[in-house]
């Protein structure tokens, strides 16, 4: 794709177009996008269901012998190829070693994750020892948040979205009860103006200027889940430093899909969950990030006996030899079932790299929103014809590969007829649908194939 490095999307798909002597919205365009993209081998390393395998399908709209067009990798990652097999030779192991298998093998389980942490780092831009693999993503936050959240009767508020993800809003609010103090006073909520759909940077970083004195942690997504915004972390992390804040961020929607670099943007904390863009399976295993900075003055508020070293560890004296940093937040032994897809999906992400991920979903997602501008925009001489509204950023610096839709007709049965015609994507209440052609595994032939099909959708619940 060197050919068109320095373009937009959109002069992308019409020097195609120009190329081929084909409309922009052709289908060959799409198919010559595939041909040049050298990361289309990638799409092979995962199971793609077909139509006829999802149970929302409808034989009788559509061809069920046909991939489906899966554009929910902001929801749940597909299944890498090698994670049955990574399964399955735990599970032998198990059968013929029994409890052998802690310390022996290629994976052995009692320190199998610890393999994964580089790859992970290489990830979200962090260094190998400020990541640990464990848990879920809101137990990691709230382990990160009984450390870094140290409210006093000046400064105890903790600043996020208003319509954060409700996970991190629960959260946020009962460590704040938890300290003794009021959420109706100490969550600061951040909305978009009037008449806007997402927070403008200006905006988060007039608040901590402002109020700065009084907030004790900045807690923000990478990507806000609903409308796909990704924010500017090095921007928010610098105002809230200056202020006297610790600044965090959940990356669950950004970790894969954005490139990120939490140790030289000097995040305080991060979290994240790994079944999104990573891949590993509804459940998977989460990870969290401390600035080596804080490795010896952050200590965590719970401990367990993972966070004790692990060359002392079976010493077994209840003389606690604590990790530094995040290692010492550990609690338990990671459950090596969850470690197997784990691994499979971070090899692929190492073969590609984060990099060339985002050069190829820039234009993807691009290619994705100029067809919808092309087809559904709002047309004042048809009154009467559906159209779309993005409310996902237009810069393609402030989003990841994400566009949230929102339709002049209702929802719902837009979301029904797309369901039925293969398509899997996801709503989101009260107006949104949430389309994400992820660069691992998707192609411009799926965005090509969605456009189509998301007009005999509309024309469907019209009907």
């Amino acid at each position: 794709m060197e050919q068109f490095e320095g373009l937009t999307p959109a002069q992308t798909v019409e020097r195609v177009s120009k190329l081929l002597n084909c409309p922009p919205t052709s289908a060959q365009v799409a198919e010559y996008l595939d041909k040049q993209d050298p990361l289309r081998p990638f799409r092979g390393e995962f199971f793609l269901p077909k139509v006829s395998e999802l149970p929302t399908s409808d034989p009788s709209v559509t061809d069920g012998s046909l991939d489906c067009i899966y554009l929910v990798g902001n929801s749940l990652g597909l299944q890498p190829k090698l994670a049955p097999r990574y399964l399955q030779e735990e599970l032998d192991k198990w059968a013929k070693t029994g409890v052998h298998g802690h310390t022996d093998g290629s994976r052995p389980w009692a320190w199998a994750e610890n393999n994964l942490e580089q790859m992970m780092a290489d990830v979200v831009g962090a260094k190998r020892e400020e990541v640990a693999l464990m848990n879920g993503l809101t137990v990691n936050l709230h382990l990160l948040l009984l450390s870094f959240y140290k409210p006093t009767a000046s400064r105890h508020k903790i600043l996020l979205e208003s319509k954060a993800f409700p996970s991190d809003h629960y959260a946020v609010e009962s460590q704040i009860r938890l300290r003794g103090f009021n959420p109706e006073e100490s969550m600061r909520l951040v909305s978009p103006r009037p008449g806007e759909e997402t927070l403008r940077t200006e905006d988060i970083l007039d608040v901590i200027e402002k109020e700065g004195q009084s907030i004790a942690v900045v807690m923000f997504s990478g990507v806000q889940y609903y409308t796909g915004q990704l924010f500017d972390m090095a921007a928010i992390t610098e105002a809230g430093h200056k202020k006297g804040c610790y600044v965090g961020f959940d990356c669950a929607h950004a970790a894969g899909n954005a490139v990120l670099k939490l140790h030289d943007w000097d995040v305080d904390f991060a979290c994240w969950c790994s079944y999104k863009y990573l891949n590993s399976g509804a459940g998977g295993l989460a990870g969290a990030f401390i600035h080596e900075k804080h490795k010896d003055a952050i200590r965590p508020a719970l401990m367990g006996w993972w966070g004790h070293d692990l060359k002392t560890r079976f010493n077994m004296n209840n003389v606690m030899e604590l990790q530094p940093g995040v290692s010492g937040f550990r609690l338990s032994n990671q459950p090596i079932l969850l470690v197997c897809p784990l691994q499979a999906s971070l090899e692929v992400f190492h073969k590609a790299g984060m990099s060339s991920l985002r050069r190829k979903s820039l234009l993807l997602t691009g290619y994705l929103e100029y067809l919808i501008l092309h087809y559904y925009s709002q047309d004042p001489s048809q009154p009467h014809r559906p159209y779309v509204h993005i409310i996902t950023p237009s810069d393609p610096r402030q989003r990841g590969c994400q566009l949230s839709l929102c339709f002049s007709v209702p929802i719902r049965r837009v979301f029904q007829e797309l369901e039925k015609r293969g398509v899997a994507c996801d709503m989101r209440e009260p107006s949104v649908l949430r389309v994400a052609p992820v660069p691992l595994y998707n192609s411009f032939s799926d965005v090509h194939r969605f456009i189509e099909t998301l007009g005999g959708a509309l024309k469907a619940s019209c009907s």
